[in-house]
């Protein structure tokens, strides 16, 4: 049986019966009611990660691609979180809708899209912002916003009348989650959480539901 959650009734409900075997469809329907309501914003996403030594950090990511192998964004790979993701290739994403009143959180592993997936995307994004991503060292100090903008004026100087292609630096990373927990918020802070679990990417998912 599918998921359907009926607001403004009073009859609001996330149940571990009822949800589907499958946490992708659950989340893909979610996420479309989400796009419904709130557009773009439907797709910020809080992505953590940590360092070698296991100090975290946390940002605000654009989810850019969901399916059954997981959550995808886009960013330079030397960046902060690029970096520890690469040393420490795990991590958890947060999708929140406050007005749906729901959340959407995974833990799992982390790994680079193939060169084609980063690829396409790159294509996708507007001439400006590939040039602003040849142009930043993101997450490197800078010293002033002139400076910033000098950079990308260079990079366009550069790479005007070309394709503009992805540097190498550049792409998507896949969270592969091995739990997926979907929240809904509930009167009295007796709050609806469902939780699914596996041992591996292809193992089966089993159904909790979690106190709140």
């Amino acid at each position: 049986m599918r998921l359907r959650t009926v607001f403004c009734t009073g009859m609001d409900e996330l149940s571990e019966r009822t949800v589907g075997a499958d946490p992708f469809e659950e989340v893909a329907a979610w996420y479309a009611e989400a796009r419904a309501v709130h557009g773009d914003d439907a797709d910020a996403m809080v992505v953590a990660s940590a360092d070698a030594t296991g100090a975290p950090s946390a940002r605000v990511v654009l989810l850019r691609g969901l399916d059954e192998r997981g959550f995808c964004f886009f960013t330079s790979y030397d960046s902060r979180k690029g970096r520890e993701l690469t040393e420490n290739p795990r991590g958890a994403i947060v999708l929140h809708w406050p007005s749906l009143r729901r959340q959407v959180r995974a833990t799992g592993a982390v790994e680079r899209v193939s060169d084609a997936e980063s690829d396409a995307y790159w294509q996708r994004r507007p001439v400006a912002s590939r040039f602003s991503a040849w142009a930043s060292r993101q997450s490197r100090p800078v010293d002033s916003r002139a400076d910033l903008e000098a950079a990308a004026a260079a990079a366009e100087d550069r790479l005007a009348g070309t394709d503009v292609e992805r540097p190498d630096f550049w792409g998507g990373f896949r969270l592969v989650p091995d739990t997926i927990e979907l929240w809904l918020h509930r009167d009295d802070r007796l709050h609806d959480r469902v939780q699914y679990q596996r041992a591996g990417r292809t193992a089966p998912w089993t159904i909790t539901r979690l106190q709140p």
